[in-house]
């Protein structure tokens, strides 16, 4: 009989297990390589998408310089804020860019907004302005679309003429400053407010403190301001196209056809109908500035180190 325990039998089992053990450590190494080239391959097709989106390739400039008649459309799409695809800096490059093409026979701006920062659309309007003077005879019209009010109507009053449609809403002619006042729900949750300031009117409408008279009455001589200049600006473009009535400055709204009557707008009309009838250049080339996603990446990226930056000097805010 043979002994199971003999010193062979012993050596060739420790043999089979240092066998199974080495082909396993060998296949975890084959297997970490092939997810590290996997990986490695990520990246680079990652680096090379972000490149590839930084880069201006050019070829839309060069289509748009060709000196081909065309309408120039400038897209005006959302709330006009500085930091938005609707701010000044984007919508003067692109007016600058259509009226100094020489294949432009007309400029529209394409309009669907309900308004934002009164200064960025004024930038707009002082720079459509200009241009019409340095070009006058390449014409501008505005087309709204389902909404033109109050920043998007500043814009548009500096146009030759104001399109609609007869569902369309024009409009909303004023000046609002909002906010919140926490003062009753402190008092229930007997929280108290500890401001201090260096100038007595530095806690301007500070909505943590109870609301005061005169910061109230400054407060409203600068909406009044600022309306005036709306009104100003509404009179100036639109002339004797206007028939005012009382509610008119107001910031009400009303449809496209209401609009034409009271002579806000002109007439109705698309983007595609007044290119062909009024500017008379069917093809539409688009002037738009927009934003691409690594421009969105950076201004993300650059508002949250901002963040982080204002969270630790928020003590010492000069605001």
């Amino acid at each position: 009989m043979s002994d199971n325990n003999s010193p062979a039998t012993e050596s060739g089992w420790e043999r089979r297990v240092l066998e199974k053990l080495a082909l396993d450590g060998l296949v975890e190494q084959r297997r970490r390589r092939r997810w590290g080239i996997f990986f490695k391959l990520l990246g680079f097709t990652y680096v090379g998408l972000m490149l590839a989106l930084l880069i201006d390739w050019g070829g839309e400039a060069e289509r748009l310089g060709d000196g081909k008649r065309h309408t120039a459309v400038i897209e005006l799409d959302g709330v006009i804020q500085a930091k938005g695809d609707i701010s000044a800096e984007h919508v003067l490059g692109a007016l600058q860019a259509a009226f100094e093409d020489k294949g432009t026979a007309g400029v529209i701006l394409l309009i669907n907004s309900p308004g934002g920062s009164p200064v960025q659309a004024g930038m707009i309007n002082d720079e459509i302005r200009r241009l019409r003077v340095k070009h006058p005879t390449v014409p501008l019209y505005a087309v709204v679309e389902d909404v033109c009010a109050s920043g998007g109507y500043y814009v548009a009053a500096a146009a030759d003429k104001i399109f609609v449609d007869k569902a369309s809403i024009v409009g909303s002619i004023g000046v609002l400053m909002d906010g919140f006042g926490f003062t009753g729900a402190m008092e229930k949750l007997g929280v108290e407010r500890r401001l201090l300031t260096a100038g007595e009117n530095k806690g301007f409408l500070d909505p943590f403190s109870p609301q005061n008279k005169e910061h109230r009455e400054h407060a409203q001589e600068m909406l009044n301001e600022i309306h005036q200049q709306f009104i100003d600006v509404v009179r100036q473009g639109r002339g004797k196209r206007l028939k005012e009535t009382p509610e008119m400055f107001s910031g009400l709204m009303w449809t496209g056809s209401k609009s034409v009557e009271l002579g806000l707008a002109d007439a109705y009309g698309t983007l595609e109908s007044v290119a062909r009838d009024v500017v008379k250049a069917e093809e539409i080339r688009d002037y738009t500035v927009k934003p691409n996603f690594a421009e969105k990446f950076a201004q993300k990226f650059g508002a949250d180190m901002a963040q982080g930056a204002v969270n630790a000097l928020a003590r010492f805010s000069l605001r």
